[in-house]
């Protein structure tokens, strides 16, 4: 699997205006909204924020990828923000959330879904990407990134 088939460069977000894990979550679901990617905004806010309730999806390092399973996705997308500065998303690890990546995919998407958490960790386990996806200053820069890891 490769990123940029589930990533369009207008769903990218730098610096992201929510100020907490749930505004952003939002915020993220209304740009794939805007792109026409999923449908019914509303009830996909409501069914990524009821899996971030049953345990964060701050996953340590500086990472957060709140995802969700829903027929309101035509496929498998995600959306990536940075916010402002580092926010406090619940992580595994205590510390603050530099990035946040949403995934969403249609129920039956399950080994894609999967396949793209996978991708997207092992991209950012790595130091010296993880620390670039954390200091571009721009939409563009992040894309051109992903584009240059061939994610």
């Amino acid at each position: 699997m490769n990123i940029l088939d589930i990533l369009s460069p207008k769903s990218l977000v730098v610096p992201l205006k929510g100020a907490d894990k749930k505004a952003v979550i939002e915020e993220l679901v209304d740009l794939l909204a805007a792109e026409k990617l999923v449908e019914d905004a509303q009830t996909l806010k409501q069914v990524v924020w009821e899996r971030e309730k049953q345990r964060t999806t701050g996953i340590g390092e500086g990472l957060a990828i709140p995802h969700g399973k829903s027929d309101c996705a035509k496929g498998v997308v995600m959306a990536i923000g940075k916010p402002a500065s580092p926010l406090h998303f619940d992580s595994i690890d205590g510390k603050p959330v530099q990035l946040v990546v949403l995934l969403i995919s249609p129920p039956e998407k399950t080994s894609e879904h999967i396949q793209a958490l996978g991708k997207m960790s092992r991209l950012m386990a790595d130091p010296k990407f993880r620390t670039s996806a954390y200091t571009a200053g721009s939409a563009e820069s992040l894309y051109k990134l992903f584009k240059s890891a061939k994610a």
